[in-house]
């Protein structure tokens, strides 16, 4: 789980009725990913290469941005793009500290 404000137990008593809110947290194991390793993160970042090497042209019609994203995709599927994180497991110790346990 992100750790975004609309994703937590709160956010299932807005939505359901309490009984039925309270049914489905006691279903759910919670995990919450660090800011920098979120699989959000990395759709963001796909959303941005889309925008500046697809979209930032002048695309005349919705037909035509739907082919012409469809052939991005294509490619970068073909070519196996991938993101190439930065963030170590160390710059999270360091970053993260307050998440990671104190080993003596």
């Amino acid at each position: 789980m992100d750790n975004l404000n609309i994703q937590s137990i709160a956010s299932l008593y807005k939505t359901f009725e309490p009984a039925q809110a309270k049914r489905i947290i006691q279903r759910l194991e919670i995990h919450y990913t660090p800011i920098h390793a979120s699989w959000l993160n990395m759709a963001k970042i796909e959303i941005r290469i889309l925008s500046r090497q697809c979209l930032a042209q002048s695309l005349a019609s919705f037909e035509e941005m739907h082919r012409q994203v469809n052939a991005w995709t294509l490619n970068r599927n073909t070519v196996c793009s991938t993101v190439h994180w930065r963030f170590s497991s160390d710059d999270a110790r360091c970053k993260l500290r307050k998440l990671y346990p104190v080993i003596f």
